[in-house]
């Protein structure tokens, strides 16, 4: 037997939790997903689940860094406020991913949801001992944090060696890439950033980045539908221009 089937059975008496638990993107993904039926019960017990519209606020950069979050539905976005009023995306999220640890007093950045979504709310205190007393939680974010640097890094270096297009394709397929890993089959995926959006997160106007969408649906390489689905049709030309083997063409 499946040892997540063993979880699923071991997991029936506990009820609605239960089911919201084993569903959670976080449970194949994220955080949880090492966690035993101990372990994902304290967890369920602690966690405080919210239903979040789009573009509600989860924090706000400047709040006390009280709570952890982690996203078990839907798409979010971090953002940063900069002295002069300027307002710069910095990252995105999915099912399973956790926001809003840090070691200090407040929250360095924002964060807010781009579409309908939920998420479950844990105080930081309580999280820092459960990883004392699971050592297999504290391993499993280690992991995951260390995952968020290596694409911090590579994305670090897209901004300082990448074509705009090279900048946008290797956007475009991560998006897609995160949806697929999350059990998701397409061909159609979500695009629920906006081009501002990705434009900020990629550091290009917003006039480049459709320049960029422009130019590949010329080229059949991806179809938009409507104005929150994107069909990748040529995907190995969309990962050659990601991984800066591509050649661009007018």
């Amino acid at each position: 037997m499946n040892p997540l089937d063993v979880t699923r059975s071991l997991m029936d008496g506990m009820g609605a939790e239960a089911e919201i638990c084993m569903k959670c993107g976080s449970r194949s993904v994220g955080l949880c997903a090492p966690l035993d039926v101990a372990a994902l019960d304290d967890m369920a017990s602690d966690s405080e689940r919210v239903s979040l519209e789009p573009r509600s606020p989860i924090f706000h950069q400047g709040d006390p860094a009280q709570y952890v979050y982690t996203l078990t539905e839907g798409m979010a976005r971090l953002m940063r406020v900069l002295p002069d009023g300027r307002q710069a995306a910095i990252g995105f999220r999915f099912a399973g991913d956790i926001m809003g640890f840090t070691p200090d007093a407040e929250h360095a950045f924002g964060a807010e949801m781009l579409t309908h979504g939920k998420i479950c709310r844990m105080e930081r205190r309580r999280l820092e001992q459960l990883f004392r007393r699971y050592p297999v939680l504290e391993r499993r974010f280690l992991d995951l944090c260390a995952r968020e640097l290596a694409a911090s890094q590579d994305h670090i270096m897209a901004l300082g060696r990448f074509t705009a297009e090279e900048r946008v394709a290797a956007f475009l397929l991560s998006l897609v890439e995160a949806q697929e890993k999350r059990g998701q089959q397409g061909p159609v995926f979500g695009l629920h950033a906006t081009r501002a959006d990705i434009g900020e997160f990629l550091g290009l106007t917003l006039e480049t980045v459709s320049r960029a969408i422009s130019a590949f649906r010329r080229r059949n390489t991806i179809r938009l539908h409507g104005q929150g689905g994107i069909e990748i049709l040529d995907r190995p030309a969309l990962a050659a221009l990601a991984s800066g083997d591509g050649e661009a063409a007018a």
